[in-house]
């Protein structure tokens, strides 16, 4: 197989600065790794339209919708096949690294090992607690996601827990949620990596919608959830990393973000778009400033969902 190409070794060993020095690509920081300027491929409106995460090695433009990795960034501005733009960047890969042409040397992607199963439950968790009432949380909901107060031994004494499931459903984690001013606020057990954990995937994979709905924290999906949103998972944070972003590909074709309305959420809402659109449906819903999901009543939540969008509400 002698004009065979390795795609996803380009795409990991490429980096994307040099490619934007080397087409000329004028842009400016809008924030760790992420910069912004006139999009090179259309050369249209929009001064800041074109936006290039450096971290990911990905780069979307919210004008003309061009997006994705180095290939399809070559692929726009040569005007050619992914292909051809693969073969063109082969030689730009780590010399000693492997090689990008030639015979392939493995066709299956190597799985990443699965979390193990925690192997217990807290006994004793209290779902009727005043702190989850007092969040609007309603007692049929912590039921169902196992959420309540714990008062026996152990790190989480005295906390709100939030058990945390993987992908098939297994518990791996708990979460701790002070219920005054103790520090931290949210205590996660050592080890836990949090970044191949989508909240709450289990349950909204087996409803089977095709529109998955991601939101930044806990109480934020099960507001969601509680307003008749099955679909509806959390980051556990304001960044979208790959593990997290291949397991919602995953299970939905479309996905729709409703982040918080501060300055954090709606930079990781354009930086977490950019980094799906190449692969999914993206829409986006901007709360008012300074208003997250969980503050949002079931009415209001289903409002909003239901709602004809203003121009530049939904992306």
């Amino acid at each position: 197989m002698a004009n065979w190409v390795d795609f996803a070794a380009i795409k990991s060993r490429v980096e994307l600065a040099p490619l934007l020095r080397q087409y000329q690509v004028k842009l400016h920081r809008s924030g760790r790794d992420q910069y912004r300027g006139c999009c090179p491929i259309h050369g249209g409106d929009g001064r800041e339209a074109f936006h290039a995460n450096l971290t990911k090695n990905v780069f979307h433009c919210f004008a003309c919708g061009a997006g994705g990795t180095v290939l399809d960034f070559v692929a726009a501005m040569d005007r050619c096949s992914l292909r051809q733009a693969a073969l063109k960047l082969a030689h730009q890969a780590a010399p000693d690294s492997g090689p990008l042409t030639g015979c392939p040397r493995q066709l299956v992607t190597k799985k990443s090992k699965p979390l193990s199963p925690l192997g217990f439950t807290l006994r004793g968790v209290d779902s009727a607690h005043p702190y989850l009432a007092a969040r609007g949380i309603e007692y049929t909901t912590a039921h169902e996601f196992g959420i309540g107060f714990y008062s026996g031994p152990g790190i989480f004494s005295g906390r709100l827990v939030i058990p945390i499931h993987d992908e098939r459903g297994e518990l791996v984690a708990y979460c701790g949620r002070a219920v005054d001013a103790s520090q931290p606020r949210y205590r996660f057990p050592s080890g836990l990596a949090k970044s191949e954990i989508v909240f709450n995937l289990h349950r909204a994979a087996a409803v089977g919608q095709p529109i998955g709905v991601v939101v930044e924290g806990f109480f934020d999906s099960l507001k969601l959830h509680q307003a008749g949103i099955p679909s509806v998972v959390a980051l556990m944070g304001a960044v979208l990393y790959d593990a997290q972003q291949r397991a919602l590909l995953r299970h939905f074709r479309s996905v729709l973000l409703m982040l918080d309305g501060d300055t954090a959420g709606r930079r990781a809402t354009a930086t977490i778009a950019a980094q799906l659109r190449p692969y999914a449906t993206v829409r986006v819903i901007h709360l008012p400033d300074r208003v997250q999901p969980d503050q949002l009543t079931s009415g209001v939540i289903q409002e909003i969902l239901r709602a004809p969008r203003e121009p530049g509400t939904i992306a």
